[in-house]
Protein backbone atom coordinates (compact mmCIF):
# COMPACT_ATOMS: atom_id res chain seq x y z
CA UNK A 1 0.00 0.00 0.00
CA UNK A 2 1.25 3.70 -0.87
CA UNK A 3 1.24 6.43 1.29
CA UNK A 4 -0.75 8.79 -0.91
CA UNK A 5 -3.85 8.20 -2.40
CA UNK A 6 -4.36 9.17 -5.79
CA UNK A 7 -6.10 11.98 -6.67
CA UNK A 8 -8.19 12.05 -3.31
CA UNK A 9 -6.00 12.90 -0.59
CA UNK A 10 -3.26 11.77 1.65
CA UNK A 11 -2.76 9.36 4.25
CA UNK A 12 -2.27 9.57 7.71
CA UNK A 13 1.64 8.38 7.15
CA UNK A 14 2.13 10.70 4.39
CA UNK A 15 0.53 13.28 6.12
CA UNK A 16 3.22 12.57 9.09
CA UNK A 17 6.13 12.81 6.57
CA UNK A 18 5.21 16.31 4.95
CA UNK A 19 4.77 18.04 8.61
CA UNK A 20 7.53 15.87 10.49
CA UNK A 21 4.74 14.83 13.14
CA UNK A 22 4.65 12.03 14.64
CA UNK A 23 1.98 9.35 13.70
CA UNK A 24 0.61 9.07 17.65
CA UNK A 25 0.65 12.50 18.06
CA UNK A 26 -1.57 13.05 14.66
CA UNK A 27 -4.28 10.40 16.37
CA UNK A 28 -4.04 12.27 19.54
CA UNK A 29 -4.70 15.29 18.15
CA UNK A 30 -7.89 13.91 16.16
CA UNK A 31 -9.00 12.35 19.53
CA UNK A 32 -8.63 15.77 21.49
CA UNK A 33 -10.86 17.28 18.34
CA UNK A 34 -7.89 19.75 17.66
CA UNK A 35 -7.96 18.16 13.69
CA UNK A 36 -11.26 17.64 12.41
CA UNK A 37 -11.69 14.16 11.65
CA UNK A 38 -10.78 13.42 7.49
CA UNK A 39 -13.39 11.19 5.29
CA UNK A 40 -12.36 7.69 4.96
CA UNK A 41 -12.03 5.82 1.52
CA UNK A 42 -14.42 2.86 1.24
CA UNK A 43 -12.04 0.61 3.01
CA UNK A 44 -11.83 2.70 5.81
CA UNK A 45 -8.92 4.68 5.31
CA UNK A 46 -8.48 8.50 6.63
CA UNK A 47 -8.02 10.64 3.64
CA UNK A 48 -6.47 14.10 4.39
CA UNK A 49 -6.69 17.20 2.44
CA UNK A 50 -4.34 20.37 2.13
CA UNK A 51 -6.52 21.98 4.74
CA UNK A 52 -5.04 19.32 7.61
CA UNK A 53 -1.73 19.89 6.03
CA UNK A 54 -2.22 23.41 7.07
CA UNK A 55 -4.10 22.80 10.33
CA UNK A 56 -1.40 20.62 11.92
CA UNK A 57 1.63 22.60 11.01
CA UNK A 58 -0.24 25.81 12.65
CA UNK A 59 -0.70 23.04 15.59
CA UNK A 60 3.20 22.19 15.45
CA UNK A 61 3.98 25.58 15.28
CA UNK A 62 1.87 26.53 18.08
CA UNK A 63 3.80 23.89 20.35
CA UNK A 64 7.09 24.45 18.85
CA UNK A 65 6.54 28.19 20.21
CA UNK A 66 5.29 26.84 24.11
CA UNK A 67 1.29 27.61 23.33
CA UNK A 68 -0.17 25.00 25.27
CA UNK A 69 -3.03 22.62 23.84
CA UNK A 70 -5.79 24.67 25.91
CA UNK A 71 -4.14 28.09 24.26
CA UNK A 72 -3.72 26.52 20.75
CA UNK A 73 -7.91 25.45 21.15
CA UNK A 74 -8.20 28.94 21.76
CA UNK A 75 -6.62 30.24 18.80
CA UNK A 76 -8.55 27.16 16.52
CA UNK A 77 -11.38 28.53 18.04
CA UNK A 78 -10.94 31.74 16.91
CA UNK A 79 -9.54 30.83 12.90
CA UNK A 80 -12.68 28.31 12.85
CA UNK A 81 -15.48 30.69 13.93
CA UNK A 82 -14.19 32.99 11.36
CA UNK A 83 -14.69 36.43 13.56
CA UNK A 84 -10.99 36.34 15.22
CA UNK A 85 -9.15 39.89 15.14
CA UNK A 86 -5.81 40.49 15.35
CA UNK A 87 -6.11 42.56 18.83
CA UNK A 88 -7.75 39.10 20.41
CA UNK A 89 -4.90 36.88 18.85
CA UNK A 90 -2.48 39.70 19.79
CA UNK A 91 -3.98 39.82 23.76
CA UNK A 92 -3.73 35.94 23.89
CA UNK A 93 -0.07 36.41 22.73
CA UNK A 94 1.33 38.93 25.11
CA UNK A 95 -0.76 36.61 27.71
CA UNK A 96 1.57 33.29 26.92
CA UNK A 97 4.55 35.93 26.61
CA UNK A 98 3.77 37.18 29.88
CA UNK A 99 4.29 33.28 31.00
CA UNK A 100 7.40 32.37 28.88
CA UNK A 101 8.73 35.55 30.62
CA UNK A 102 8.24 34.46 34.46
CA UNK A 103 8.95 31.06 33.45
CA UNK A 104 12.66 32.36 31.66
CA UNK A 105 13.35 34.69 35.51
CA UNK A 106 12.32 31.13 37.30
CA UNK A 107 14.97 29.05 35.48
CA UNK A 108 17.90 32.28 35.50
CA UNK A 109 16.97 31.79 39.18
CA UNK A 110 17.20 28.16 39.73
CA UNK A 111 20.03 28.36 37.28
CA UNK A 112 21.94 31.19 40.00
CA UNK A 113 21.28 28.87 42.91
CA UNK A 114 22.77 25.44 41.50
CA UNK A 115 25.62 27.27 40.60
CA UNK A 116 26.25 28.69 43.79
CA UNK A 117 25.69 25.15 45.22
CA UNK A 118 27.70 23.37 42.66
CA UNK A 119 30.19 26.10 43.63
CA UNK A 120 30.43 25.32 46.95
CA UNK A 121 30.78 21.48 46.31
CA UNK A 122 34.40 19.91 46.71
CA UNK A 123 33.55 17.06 44.22
CA UNK A 124 35.97 15.20 46.59
CA UNK A 125 35.62 11.64 47.49
CA UNK A 126 34.34 12.78 51.18
CA UNK A 127 30.61 12.28 52.74
CA UNK A 128 30.07 15.70 53.47
CA UNK A 129 29.01 17.68 50.50
CA UNK A 130 27.64 21.28 49.67
CA UNK A 131 24.96 20.13 47.62
CA UNK A 132 23.47 17.45 49.81
CA UNK A 133 23.36 19.99 52.70
CA UNK A 134 22.13 22.82 50.94
CA UNK A 135 18.54 20.43 49.50
CA UNK A 136 18.30 19.33 53.18
CA UNK A 137 18.49 22.50 55.03
CA UNK A 138 16.19 25.25 55.86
Amino acid sequence: MTDHVSGSGLLRAELARRTGCNLETIRYYEKIGMMPDPPRTPAGYRVYDPDHILRLRFILRARELGFSIEEIRGLLDLVDGGDQTCVEVKERTERHLADVRAKIADLRRIEKALSATAARCSGEAVPECAVLETLEGP
